[in-house]
């Protein structure tokens, strides 16, 4: 046991059931998991959204979400028996024996309190480090994750920084008690492709410089590929099987296993011509957030019924142009147009037609969503705003989306609490489509999804496409997608245009400079990428 720094022996996870309800059973979530992590090693957790990764992380833990509980079996942690631990032996090894880096950073920090405060409030609790050396390994870790001004950036709040910023202050704050396992719960989903790439190297930096344990939850095959020694595979709480992680990616041995290494978009190459309608237009864009000018003369235009792909790094603008698209914030210059006829720049002032014909599907479902509403009042709402459907209609033409996006019609009386993370997305791509827009810009709509319900998810909405005509903004990191998908490609970088045009154009050689470095950031499936790269780009910078 002593080899061990985690074991799990025959984890068996399962629903609460309510003692009122008559003849209910409870639903098994992992059946019978065995786990075994080393000092140093990291096992990577893969599947498809609700196979139990994250809730094996949490098991790690000694937690088990709401409604849940460890119903049997064994954990043991540095030689601790923590299934059934008292709330004050868990409390002492969260955050200094194992800490956790949350799928969704949004949803996880506090936005009442700057950001230095929350990552010091482990080493507060445990008192293992006075407050001037904990700012000081703040700091540092601040400067390791590449955040700007790492004196300063812990002063703002979570709302005052990006998405990916946010999500690599979390990776901060989990390593600041210097945990002796650490549990990433899709740490990267929210970082663009050149972010990625260091986080992933800083990540692999410190797992070896301390010896730390990790596991490594994902659907991001390449990323768990460079992280990972072992590769697990679950589907629906059981384990199909694990190799190491070269032996996996050359030769899996289970059918699903293969399915996942082997998903394939389906390709769009049609070109449009120039002189095609226009279905949403943004010209000479200029938006500020206070005093901070975020977008400087950018101009775009969807072409109707097409997939227009903007891509660029964490800040570049992407989200900020999304949100004046929107009527969300207004521009200090500039115009937007929706079918050939004016838009108003705020959301307010526009038509119920135009609200209706214009959607969007946020980046982070756990921030998107109110946590009051069942499934069926969310998704319900925009169906009876808009469409104007009675009651009766509105519950079937839920369900309708439900089985559209692949979730169970019994979810519409779920809470989005209850669901996972891929399960949260596709509820807000149903509850966009509910309002039957003409266009939807969809925000990292993917990003949260793995790849076999990433594709089907794509294939849905182009499918949406070919029936009723819509017409999709795609903001998104993920290159792969945006060569299956997009008609016409824009690159932004710090808040301007740097190319735009056909993809077949943006995407043939010879390339603009960022467009290659986004291009060649895309993680592969194959082990020892990651190292390839930063070696490469190490001997570019020695020759500038």
């Amino acid at each position: 046991m002593n080899d061990y720094l985690l074991e799990m022996r025959d984890l068996r996870i399962e629903t609460i059931v309510d003692s009122r309800k008559k003849r209910a059973k409870p639903t098994e979530i992992l059946k019978g998991i065995d786990l075994t992590l080393r000092r140093g090693e990291v096992v990577g957790l893969i599947g498809e959204s609700g196979a139990g990764k994250s809730t094996i992380g949490l098991a790690a833990m000694g937690y088990a979400r709401r409604g849940l509980r460890l119903s049997s079996g064994e954990i043991w942690l540095d030689g601790q028996q923590i299934l059934g631990g008292s709330v004050a032996q868990l409390a002492q090894l969260r955050g200094q024996k194992v800490a956790y880096v949350a799928q969704s950073a949004a949803a996880s920090f506090n936005p009442a309190h700057r950001l230095l405060a929350q990552v010091l409030e482990v080493t507060k609790i445990h008192k293992h480090m006075n407050t001037a050396k904990a700012e000081k390994r703040a700091v540092e870790l601040f400067a390791r994750m590449g955040l700007p001004h790492p004196e300063a950036f812990g002063m703002r709040y979570p709302h005052e920084v990006s998405g990916g910023q946010l999500q690599r202050a979390m990776t901060a704050m989990a390593l600041a008690g210097e945990p002796d396992l650490i549990v990433f719960d899709e740490p990267t989903t929210a970082l663009d492709v050149t972010t990625q790439i260091d986080v992933l190297a800083i990540i692999k930096e410190v797992i070896q410089e301390y010896k730390t344990a990790a596991l490594y939850i994902t659907h991001d095959l390449g990323v768990v590929a460079q992280i990972s020694d072992r590769i697990k595979v679950l589907k629906n709480g059981a384990e199909v099987e694990e190799q190491a992680t070269e032996s996996l990616l050359n030769a899996p041995q289970n059918a699903y296993t293969k399915e996942l290494l082997n998903v394939r978009s389906t390709v769009i190459e049609t070109e449009l011509s120039d002189d095609e309608p226009v279905a949403l237009g943004a010209e000479g864009i200029d938006a500020s957030y206070g005093t901070v000018q975020v977008l400087n003369d950018v101009s775009v235009a969807l072409k109707r019924g097409s997939n227009l792909a903007i891509v660029g790094e964490s800040g570049s603008g992407k989200s900020t142009l999304a949100r004046v698209i929107m009527g969300l914030l207004p521009p200090s210059k500039g115009t937007l147009s929706y079918n050939d006829q004016p838009l108003s720049s705020g959301l307010s002032d526009r038509t119920a037609s135009q609200r209706k014909s214009i959607q969007m599907i946020y980046q982070l479902p756990d921030v998107a969503m109110n946590p009051r509403q069942t499934i069926a009042e969310i998704i319900g709402r925009p169906a009876q705003v808009f469409v104007g459907m009675s009651k009766q209609n509105t519950l079937n033409r839920v369900h309708e989306l439900l089985h559209l996006v692949d979730l169970p019609v019994e979810m519409a009386q779920a809470y989005p609490n209850q669901l996972s993370g891929g399960q949260k997305q596709r509820v807000c791509i149903a509850r966009a489509l509910a309002a039957e827009p003409d266009v939807i810009i969809c925000d990292e709509v993917t990003s949260a999804l793995d790849p076999l319900v990433a594709d089907g998810i794509i294939e849905l909405l182009l499918k949406l496409q070919r029936k009723f005509g819509i017409s999709y903004i795609f903001i998104t990191h993920d290159m792969a997608m945006v060569r299956a998908i997009a008609n016409d490609v824009v690159v932004m970088k710090a808040g301007t245009v740097v190319e735009q045009g056909a993809k077949a154009r943006v995407f043939a050689p010879p390339f603009n400079d960022y467009t290659h470095l986004l291009m060649s950031s895309t993680p592969e499936m194959r082990v020892g990428w990651l190292e390839n790269v930063l070696t490469e780009r190490r001997m570019e910078a020695g020759g500038q």
